[in-house]
């Protein structure tokens, strides 16, 4: 049985997308998470079932843990010691994180003790910041096999014990070529490397775009959490000079999150209220066709926020891109996996909005060049995400440690 360690469960899409496909190949899969989510980006009844089936770490009672703690020297042995010496000793980014894995440490113990009766093949962590540093010493102190897949904040903004995960990885998931060359800065063999994008399903999102007629607004789309990293200031400020340069436009910006006041704000302050929507809402995933079949253009500006998140690979640029929009973004992280610029869509430089307004302008001009943009990124999308295909790499992982005797 390989168990599947995450932050709060099916309530990151990715991970009710990702287990779809694992449990179709027939992989035995338990999930856990640290804490039940608060809600899901999903309205269908199979990840309304994995929601209910997944094991909570959080809340726990601090006495048990306690015991678990006193029991590990009898219950794991040596494991529990060299464990404890890692926690203690090795490498660690700051003291706060060496003071907060001693006590994942502890939650391992737990975490470990209650899982002694059941049938643990491999413990794969989805995220690599707290809930893979239970995910590691549980599969330290259980002798169990370990593997990650790393994104964006748990690598950079919250980063922790990063040493000493890439050394007891039994295989590491990269998600971009990125992520691969980053792992290899930092001290892991590549042999344990293994690209797997995350994905979507394609045959949900099918191309229905449509002809703009010349009288009508261009449509501008983007969505995502409203936060810093998306850059949806930088695309507010670029509305600003569209309108200056007297395009006929309107913006939709879809989802909610902690900077909708200030992105409020930054609309009303720039008189663009009649030109820009800020929906507040959160798209579910089985609304997203109908909202891309809405627009003309799709962009999400990412950028390396201040406090040093940022985005690996968005997903919603790959819904949108199959769904037949063209598409812009910037040249980040993973995104340059997704978009060759001037092939499958365009890149600008992050927090340039005078790029991203001469982008926008250029789409929406060339009607022969944003169709072609749009039908290659679609081609390229198929090709290497596709969520029927690029999860192949971690299943054959998984595949190579359940055949194992």
């Amino acid at each position: 049985m390989i168990h599947y360690m995450t932050t709060q469960g099916v309530g990151d899409a990715w991970v009710g997308n990702e287990l779809r496909v694992v449990k179709k190949a027939g992989i035995p899969v338990t999930l856990h998470a640290l804490m039940r989510p608060e809600k899901t980006y999903f309205s269908s009844p199979d990840i309304a079932e994995m929601a209910e089936a997944t094991h909570a770490i959080y809340p726990m009672s601090k006495r048990r843990v306690l015991r678990a703690v006193l029991a590990a020297p009898g219950r794991f042995g040596g494991r529990f010691w060299a464990a404890l010496k890692d926690a203690c000793f090795a490498p660690r980014e700051t003291l706060r994180i060496r003071a907060v894995g001693l006590w994942h440490l502890a939650v391992a113990c737990h975490w470990a003790a209650q899982l002694a009766d059941e049938d643990v093949t491999h413990i794969h962590s989805q995220w690599i910041h707290s809930g893979g540093t239970v995910a590691m010493y549980g599969a330290w102190l259980m002798d169990r096999s370990f593997s990650f897949t790393g994104h964006a904040a748990d690598l950079f903004r919250n980063r922790s014990a990063l040493q000493s995960k890439i050394a007891r990885a039994d295989f590491i998931i990269c998600i971009s070529e990125f992520h691969r060359q980053f792992y290899i800065k930092n001290g892991a063999d590549a042999d344990k490397l293994h690209i797997a994008y995350c994905g979507i399903d394609t045959s949900h999102f099918i191309p229905r775009r449509r002809t703009r007629p010349e009288s009508t607004p261009l449509h501008i789309l983007s969505s995502g959490r409203l936060v810093a990293k998306k850059g949806f200031p930088v695309l507010i400020e670029a509305c600003g000079l569209l309108r200056e340069r007297g395009l006929d436009f309107r913006c939709t910006i879809a989802g909610s999150g902690p900077d909708e006041t200030d992105l409020r704000t930054q609309i009303e302050a720039a008189d663009l209220g009649d030109l820009i929507t800020l929906t507040g809402e959160a798209l579910k995933q089985e609304d997203i066709p109908d909202f891309m079949y809405s627009g003309d253009i799709y962009t999400l500006p990412c950028l390396w926020a201040a406090d040093n998140d940022v985005d690996g690979l968005p997903q919603m640029l790959m819904e949108a891109m199959a769904c037949g929009l063209p598409a812009i973004s910037t040249n980040l992280v993973g995104i340059p996996d997704l978009i060759r610029s001037g092939e499958t869509g365009l890149l600008v430089p992050p927090e340039d909005a005078m790029a991203l307004a001469d982008a926008l302008m250029r789409l929406g001009g060339d009607e022969e060049l944003s169709q072609d943009l749009a039908e290659k990124g679609r081609s390229h999308l198929i090709d290497r995400f596709d969520l029927q295909n690029c999860l192949e790499p971690l299943i054959s992982q998984y595949r190579a440690r359940l055949e194992k005797p």
